[in-house]
């Protein structure tokens, strides 16, 4: 094991040249000490056409400003919050591509990384850290990276999993002690809890989850805590499972791979969620090459993969990544799970969503707005739930979807969706309808 010398922030982002490509580690640690002067070196004139690589990341992200238009190129998985306008505006921009491939573009070569900056726990007296909360493509990146640089936090839980690397695969160190980015779970409004019971009310006993953070996860988590034997398989999880450990709802005994585990790729919660990763071995934090592989996913049976989506069109027609052309978030695992799930015996793929916007605009559609993208094909679509039911549109024919959909819209645009449908589909749609009522 080599000896570990820790240099200051700025000494070590001396090694970021002008066209490298950088690596950050994602949402709870996303290395703020290392990124702040990095940040500075460009303001300085230092640097130019730095490409910013990462998933999601949390806090302040200066580098996108226009200010430093041509000094950093950020180049995402995913958009969160923080870049949307960014993105929107040209200043950031987004790399269409499914979780689970994320790492191969690292790994392969597609995107060459120069340096990797990670955030990881203290060495234990092996010799190993942690990455903790983020596992996703940062293993994949520490690997190829020409530097890799770690910001030593003891904040960090010690997860294990692909999570345990050495500190032989670490350049420089860095000593950090920053919190780690935390969200608390948000009030449950009355159309959650409706969309979660009856996305529950599809949940059965020995079924393995996969679902992500937010009102609807949460208000599903809350309706099962009668259930038994739940597994978890999923490319994140926050506070709201946490109860259905304790009550030993969640077992995973039933799982076929990682028996009795919690499998994720990264984590988004509260210090909570943090403590109770920290060395339990209940928690296997992996690489997406591994929770998001379609042909993992599928291996076990009942496979219950709750995504959500910005808009369906009366078709089946998923869009989750954008208004439009206003891009606003990322393809994300949903395909990777809504694949792995639909090919699970037993598995049940589902969009859930509000039936409407905060605007009482109606999400499910006659046809998707000009310029946005279909995450999800029609023929990947099985139950798609809101607040007013669930239903099952796999084997149905288009006009059949029509008039299930319909019959979970919100009541205000029930007839306007119906007369869509008519127009769309001619005068023979009126005996589909009859029949989907009988």
């Amino acid at each position: 094991m080599k000896q570990i010398k820790y240099v200051t922030p700025e000494e070590a982002v001396k090694v970021i040249k002008s066209g490298d490509r950088v690596h950050l580690s994602s949402v709870a640690v996303t290395p703020h000490t290392l990124i702040n002067p990095m940040v500075e070196r460009g303001r300085a004139g230092e640097l130019y056409d730095v490409k910013i690589q990462h998933i999601h990341v949390e806090g302040d992200v200066e580098y996108a400003n226009p200010e430093f238009e041509g000094i950093f190129v950020p180049e995402q998985f995913f958009v969160g919050g923080n870049l949307r306008k960014q993105t929107q505006a040209g200043y950031a921009d987004y790399i269409p591509v499914f979780l689970s491939e994320t790492q191969k573009l690292i790994r392969e070569g597609y995107l060459k990384v120069n340096v990797a900056l990670v955030m990881v726990s203290t060495p234990d007296k092996h010799g190993f850290v942690s990455l903790g909360t983020s596992v996703d493509a940062t293993k994949a990146a520490i690997e190829c990276a020409d530097v890799v640089i770690a910001a030593v936090n003891p904040n960090v839980p010690r997860a294990w999993g692909d999570a345990i690397i050495h500190v032989d695969e670490i350049d420089l160190f860095v000593e950090d002690n920053i919190e780690l980015y935390a969200h608390d779970m948000a009030p449950l409004t009355e159309t959650d809890i409706a969309i979660g019971k009856n996305v529950a009310e599809l949940v059965e006993d020995g079924a393995c989850l996969q679902m992500g953070i937010g009102g609807i996860p949460n208000a599903v988590l809350a309706q099962l805590g009668n259930h038994k034997d739940l597994g978890v398989h999923t490319e994140m999880f926050a506070d709201g499972l946490l109860p259905l450990v304790e009550k030993g709802v969640v077992t995973g005994k039933h799982k076929a791979i990682d028996k009795g585990k919690l499998v994720a790729s990264f984590l988004m919660g509260t210090k909570d969620l943090y403590d109770f990763v920290d060395d339990n071995p209940m928690v296997a934090m992996m690489d997406v090459a591994h929770t998001n592989n379609v042909h993992v996913i599928r291996r076990n049976d009942k496979v219950t993969a709750i995504n959500s989506a910005l808009a369906i069109d009366l078709t089946g027609q998923v869009c989750a990544d954008s208004i439009g052309i206003k891009h606003y978030s990322g393809v994300g695992g949903q395909i990777d799970f809504i694949r792995g799930a639909g090919h699970s015996k037993g598995g049940k793929p589902i969009i859930a969503l509000p039936s409407v916007t905060a605007k009482g605009v109606s999400k499910i559609s006659p046809t998707l707005l000009p310029g946005s993208g279909v995450v999800s094909t029609r023929a990947n679509m099985h139950w798609v739930v809101t607040e007013y039911g669930a239903v099952n549109l796999y084997g149905k024919t288009m006009q059949e979807r029509a008039r299930l959909l319909t019959s979970i819209a919100h009541p205000e645009h029930r007839d306007a969706l119906d007369k869509a449908a008519f127009e769309r589909f001619g005068s023979h749609y009126h005996f589909v309808q009859q029949a989907t009522k009988a």
